[in-house]
């Protein structure tokens, strides 16, 4: 009875240290962003796993959504840079300037990294000048709406236009801009950031962010993570497997101890014939074989060599590799798996499948495909 109690807690404390951790990755439908930490989607029945202010949620077309509380209508999400702690959102209705005339995301927990003021003006005439920019989706066959940096608006204004508002524009960066990139400015995504969580260090060091198994309130870093499509079976396999491996070696433990006294003997006895008898012959080591795919199948998958602008082909919005966590670099080469097109670093990949022979985000196992490499250029 001893021996139980002893060995008791060591059997109980994986079971609520998996209970306490037991947060994962989500997709949404063939969506290539991940859902993680911060982040998590809306019905997560563990409110451990995602951050107050980061809920996302998925449409039936399969697009990760994101909403503000004091803004009207819903965002779609590009891409999440957990690295950099970057969201990149766009207007489902491709009119980005009528949603930034009534933008308003306090109450959120994103903001801007750097912002640009800009004036828009309604006249019935399109403003000539190479400072405007002429908002389309404002306008009509008797009112021209356009925008321009405040900085570049000369007073006074034409007697027939008037100015509609004045907005602040998340921008990218605070360097002087181009006219082109005024344009785009406007009619590109919408970037943000945030400041809490703090999840920097941890992802700096290719480690996941989360809360403190025994404090809530406190982060912590920790290695691996689940796919959301396996989190059921993992939890229900984690279960089978402490309550049949617990009590098996207990069970052991103890048979252990009651024939140790009958083994002890037996091995005194069995001294003399030992020193006796010859050397046993020792026999060489079982050959370890992989179970994953050969050399020639890992080869024949594409290879790609990103060009300046780290496009990579693919549902791979997330821009960086799925295995290392890494971001993709101008000039390194990637692979792409067959039939699903995922795309990780070509060394981390390879890696992984002369040990495995699935994908390991969507799990599918691949087929051989025609040797080749290509570039894309920037």
């Amino acid at each position: 009875m001893g021996i139980l109690e002893v060995l008791f807690p060591f059997f109980v404390f994986p079971v609520i240290y998996a209970a306490s951790n037991d947060c994962q990755f989500s997709l949404c439908g063939n969506n290539s962003i991940l859902i993680r930490f911060p982040f998590q989607l809306e019905g997560d029945r563990n409110p451990y796993c995602g951050y107050p202010g980061f809920n996302l949620t998925c449409t039936n077309s399969s697009k990760t959504v994101l909403k503000f509380p004091y803004s009207r209508g819903a965002f779609y999400v590009r891409s999440i840079n957990y690295l950099t702690q970057k969201i990149q959102v766009y207007d489902p209705d491709d009119c980005l300037p009528k949603r930034l005339l009534s933008l308003n995301i306090s109450g959120s927990p994103f903001i801007p990294t750097f912002t640009r003021d800009y004036t828009f003006l309604s006249c019935p005439f399109q403003n000539a000048g190479s400072q405007f920019i002429p908002i389309d989706c404002l306008s009509n066959s008797t009112s021209f709406v356009s925008a321009i940096p405040t900085l570049s608006l000369i007073n006074p204004l034409n007697e027939s236009c008037y100015v509609i508002t004045r907005v602040s524009v998340p921008v990218s960066g605070p360097e002087q801009q181009y006219e082109k990139n005024f344009r785009d400015e406007l009619i590109e995504d919408l970037r943000l950031t945030w400041d809490t969580p703090d999840c920097k260090y941890c992802e700096s060091r290719q480690q996941l962010c989360g809360f403190d198994p025994n404090n809530n309130g406190q982060l912590f870093c920790f290695s691996g993570y689940q796919t959301g499509t396996s989190r059921r079976g993992t939890q229900v396999f984690r279960i089978i497997t402490l309550c049949i491996a617990g009590p098996a070696a207990v069970f052991a433990i103890v048979m252990a101890c009651c024939v140790c006294y009958k083994d002890r003997l037996a091995n005194i006895r069995n001294s003399a014939i030992t020193r006796s008898a010859p050397a046993a012959t020792i026999s060489p080591e079982p050959q370890i074989t992989t179970t994953g795919l050969d050399e020639s199948t890992i080869e024949s998958y594409e290879k790609v060599v990103l060009g300046e602008s780290r496009r990579v082909p693919g549902p791979n919005n997330n821009g960086c590799c799925w295995i290392c966590l890494s971001e993709y670099n101008s000039k390194e080469t990637i692979r792409l798996i067959p039939e699903c097109k995922h795309c990780f670093h070509a060394d981390c990949i390879d890696e992984w499948l002369r040990i495995n022979t699935t994908c390991p985000v969507c799990r599918n196992s691949p087929s051989p495909s025609p040797i080749h490499v290509t570039s894309i250029d920037p």
